[in-house]
């Protein structure tokens, strides 16, 4: 079988060689073609191949990888279509690999060709925030791939105690069963920004360029997921995960004055829901999950590309310097809204006939604390997500913003997830009768329904409350700690304390006896107090340094 993601990858490759209208019909036709091939591919494992005695099957196609490769280029042909504007071939050519690299993850049928995919993605997608140019994009983008590569080493280190244990690589059902499954889940984890694990996507995302910011919101987060929906179903760790996914990101989104960081909290919210479906397992639990995947990919991809226009048209995405651009860019105020609406779980949206899945798969296992849990998160969304973007954004205290509407293009990109939002849940079943289970829901129901516009309405009424009392958190200038703290500050911190402590000990103490090897130890940790270990080593040598050793070793143990 040929598979779609070679078609994007190597098709992107004849993106920066041509220029004007050809351009632009090469990176829509991708896609398409892409979509198209997908479709007509039959069900089933295609050809394999072998290497170092692995029998590798580079495509499985079944209604599971079918719906999330579906969902993947879908994005990709509405990112494309955002893009079209740039002048940048990089961004532009990145966009397609990394569509290709999800794509080649979700249709992968063994461990191997998935971590293949995996790495290829974390390090295409790092040049979309190399792509903005700036001291802060390249530090981030740094951070980013120093995480993407970490997830990729523990992924791999599992792969090998797999085969080192005769358990094979066949990308099935893996559960939690030994130290292999553990490190396979780690490494997951960290994509799928589990709690403590999630602070790269907060920290990175926003300093993304505009284009940038949409297609990461997309690709990285949802293979983890589809990585999970395939490998853990039914591990009640992730039940417990997922439901703490949902509600602590609530917290960080509502005191966050940078608009584009709050769209990230919110993904990790709405992975959540996400994890906790996997992780109840069964049909309906996979059916919510995944459904909630495909119908998130679009909605999420809306909400970044309006903050993203606003960005490109005013040069800022602060909650504090925002206001008022209803009047100036009434368009993309009302495709925001629709996007604010489906992650809401307003009837009519994409968000309520799918999380109704979810919601359901928990109701029906009784577990009472997770359902509440996910209940609050579902109003806290609703607050920080469906209310605050759109209303600090476009409706707030007006700063004096006049500029014109989005581009065209853009407009256009966000009509068009506009219409599936809306599509969706207008019509869930189309959506429904791709997903991997028979589904027997019908999400319109009298009591449902009212249920969640009462619970909409109490968290709006709550919200109105809190502005006109001034108890709800100003949008002001400021650095909220989060997890990433422990490694951007805390951890360099500690360890120049320890240097400078060495240091004082070794001129103390050990001055009568120091001769030329002594003096090198203190030239190294006078160096490291200094901000430097020995010689001044940049990050992301000492990172491919550690993936070459560690690769090799793991290699060796695989041969």
């Amino acid at each position: 079988m040929t598979s779609p993601a070679l078609l994007l990858m190597l098709g992107a490759a004849g993106v920066p060689l041509l220029r004007g209208l050809p351009r632009r019909v090469l990176m829509l036709l991708l896609p398409v073609a892409g979509l198209v091939m997908l479709w007509l591919l039959p069900e089933g494992p295609g050809a394999t191949l072998a290497l170092f005695g692995l029998e590798l099957t580079p495509v499985r196609i079944d209604a599971l990888s079918r719906l999330f490769a579906t969902g993947f280029l879908v994005a990709a042909l509405l990112t494309t279509i955002y893009a079209l504007h740039l002048k940048d071939p990089l961004q532009q050519t990145v966009i397609l690999v990394y569509a290709g690299t999800a794509v080649g993850g979700t249709l992968a049928g063994d461990l191997v060709t998935l971590f293949v995919f995996w790495e290829l993605a974390g390090l295409s997608s790092a040049f979309l925030i190399w792509a903005g140019r700036t001291e802060r994009s390249y530090r981030a983008g740094m951070r980013y791939l120093v995480a993407q590569l970490i997830s990729g080493l523990l992924m791999l280190a599992g792969i090998a105690l797999r085969v080192q244990a005769g358990e094979g690589i066949e990308f099935g059902h893996l559960g939690l069963n030994g130290p292999s499954d553990a490190l396979i889940l780690l490494a997951v984890g960290i994509k799928c920004a589990f709690p403590v694990l999630h602070a790269w996507l907060t920290d990175t995302y926003p300093e993304a360029t505009v284009v940038g910011a949409v297609a990461l919101s997309v690709f990285t987060t949802k293979l983890a997921i589809y990585t999970l929906a395939r490998g853990f179903p039914g591990t009640e760790l992730l039940v417990w995960v997922g439901a703490a996914m949902t509600v602590f990101p609530i917290f960080y989104a509502v005191i966050e004055n940078d608009l584009r960081r709050v769209l990230a909290y919110s993904l990790i919210n709405q992975l959540g829901f996400m994890v906790t479906g996997i992780g109840i397992g069964g049909s309906l639990g996979i059916n919510g999950a995944s459904a909630h995947a495909f119908a998130h990919i679009v909605y999420k991809a809306l909400l970044f590309m309006s903050m993203g226009a606003v960005l490109h048209r005013t040069g800022t995405v602060k909650g504090s310097e925002l206001g008022g651009l209803y009047k100036s860019m009434p368009q993309t105020a009302a495709l925001c809204i629709v996007g604010a609406a489906s992650i809401s779980a307003f009837p009519l949206f994409s968000g309520f006939p799918v999380k109704a899945l979810t919601m359901e798969a928990v109701s029906q296992e009784h577990r009472t604390v997770i359902w509440l849990m996910l209940l609050f998160a579902t109003a806290g969304v609703f607050h920080h997500a469906g209310i605050k973007i759109p209303y600090f954004a476009f409706f707030a205290h007006d700063r004096g913003h006049r500029v014109a509407e989005a581009p065209l293009n853009m407009r256009a990109a966000m009509v068009l997830a506009a219409l599936i939002c809306v599509g969706i849940g207008v019509a869930p079943n189309l959506l429904y009768e791709l997903l991997p289970h028979p589904v027997d829901y019908v999400p319109y129901t009298t009591p449902h329904v009212i249920n969640q516009l009462q619970l909409l309405l109490l968290a709006s009424m709550a919200f109105t409350l809190l502005v006109r009392t001034g108890l709800y958190p100003p949008e002001v200038r400021s650095v909220n700690l989060d997890a990433d703290a422990l490694y951007r500050r805390a951890l360099p911190s500690a360890w120049h304390a320890l240097s400078r402590a060495v240091l004082r000990l070794t001129r103390t103490v050990g001055r009568p006896l120091r001769h030329r090897a002594t003096g090198l130890w203190d030239t190294a940790v006078r160096s490291s107090a200094n901000g430097r270990i020995m010689a001044p080593w940049s990050t992301h040598s000492m990172v491919w340094w550690a993936v070459l050793l560690i690769g090799g070793v793991l290699l060796l143990a695989l041969l």
